[in-house]
């Protein structure tokens, strides 16, 4: 069947009714965290102040010649947009909407003039993801059956957020914290993290897992530096601690840290970098994001890859949406499931902001939508041209 129209969209969502307001800020509303931007003071302490003000969601709506349509979903808004609907659309239109791994080869190979990496793995990743979407419509199948049905009976899931003890409250036993302080705090910031794990420890125990996420935030040393200092609080990871295009560098944290279990990826595109990383043994965990490293048949060669070197993957933010929810449930080498949370203490999990449709977790552990496809509950009515 002919694919006869790709298009980046906007989806406009009914507003929620009567959304509970919480009893307490949430951490994402105030926390400080460290970023690689955190060396100039005047954005120092949130992402938002740096981070592009009108970029946002871009959704993909592929379109079949029977009027079946899927949808993807990637990031940075126009940008992305002007990629799919100016290059990977005129090209694509025409072909079949079921040969999906020669639509990812030709994507990732007609996008090498401006290179592959970057803006256009969001925009290939939302093309990919669509076609996924639209060919479990078509055969009347949910996505993770597609990929060969449940690995498991359920997901278990980790939460990311400062919130602890609203997490433990939710049945969570494993957290990831977002931490507050780099290298521009010096030995204090050291000092100020170390409290905070400790903190964090305490609350949860010996019997729960904890990991620090460090958002490209910090150097080798520092690095280094810091996982000396928090050794005695038991890190299951700590995760993307450099700038993700400095490879020889993940490679001297490799070699500097051996004890400690390292994790990285959601800031690499294309399956190229991951090849690398396994064959250098650079890290023990990676970490693509669906939504951005070329959508599922990028992540399936990256799965492949790892279980080949006996190294585990568990994709970035992949409670988020269902992409990662079906993705991650199909997959044998994907063992956890990060659970994002930044919504406020006190709010169910069924009403922060989701795509209808999509599952959440319950104690802990999450089972994807069921129906065909991504199994979201998206009227056609909702999506405009972006």
């Amino acid at each position: 069947m002919k694919i006869v129209s790709i298009e980046a969209m906007r989806l406009n969502l009914p507003t929620p009714s009567s959304p509970s307001e919480g009893t307490r800020p949430s951490w994402a509303e105030h926390a400080e965290v460290a970023n690689p931007m955190s060396r100039y003071a005047h954005v120092k302490r949130r992402r938002a102040l740096w981070l592009p003000k009108a970029w946002g969601p871009v959704w993909c709506k592929v379109t079949a010649e029977d009027g079946t349509w899927g949808l993807g979903l990637s990031d940075h808004g126009q940008a992305v947009a002007a990629v799919i609907d100016g290059h990977l659309s005129p090209q694509l239109i025409g072909q079949d909407c079921m040969a999906i791994e020669r639509l990812a080869d030709m994507m990732f190979r007609m996008t090498k003039p401006y290179g592959t990496v970057g803006l256009a793995s969001y925009a290939i990743s939302a093309v990919d993801l669509a076609l996924w979407d639209l060919k479990g419509k078509i055969l009347e199948q949910p996505v993770y059956s597609l990929l060969g049905g449940p690995a498991r009976q359920s997901m278990y899931c980790y939460a990311t957020g400062n919130d602890i003890d609203w997490y433990l409250e939710l049945g969570f036993t494993a957290f990831k914290l977002a931490c507050p302080y780099g290298p521009a705090d010096g030995l204090d910031g050291i000092h100020k993290n170390e409290e905070f794990v400790a903190t964090a420890r305490a609350q949860i125990g010996d019997e729960c897992e904890l990991m620090l996420d460090c958002w490209m935030a910090f150097d080798v040393d520092y690095a280094v530096r810091l996982a000396e200092v928090l050794r005695p609080y038991k890190l299951k990871w700590m995760e993307e601690c450099l700038i993700p295009e400095d490879m020889d560098a993940q490679i001297e944290l490799r070699r500097r840290l051996p004890w400690q279990t390292l994790a990285t990826g959601e800031h690499w595109y294309t399956f190229v970098p991951f090849q690398s990383a396994i064959t250098h043994r650079m890290v023990d965990i990676l970490q693509p994001d669906i939504n951005w490293c070329g959508g599922v048949t990028t992540c399936q060669k990256i799965v492949s890859m790892s279980e080949a070197a006996g190294i585990s993957v568990m994709l970035h933010g992949g409670a988020r949406n269902p992409y990662g929810q079906h993705f991650s449930y199909a997959m044998a080498g994907v063992p956890w499931l990060e659970y994002f949370i930044g919504s406020r203490p006190g709010v169910p999990l069924e009403q922060t902001h989701r795509i209808p449709g999509q599952t959440v977790a319950k104690n802990g552990y999450l089972v994807p939508n069921d129906a065909p496809g991504f199994g979201m509950e998206i009227q056609e009515d909702w999506l405009t041209p972006l």
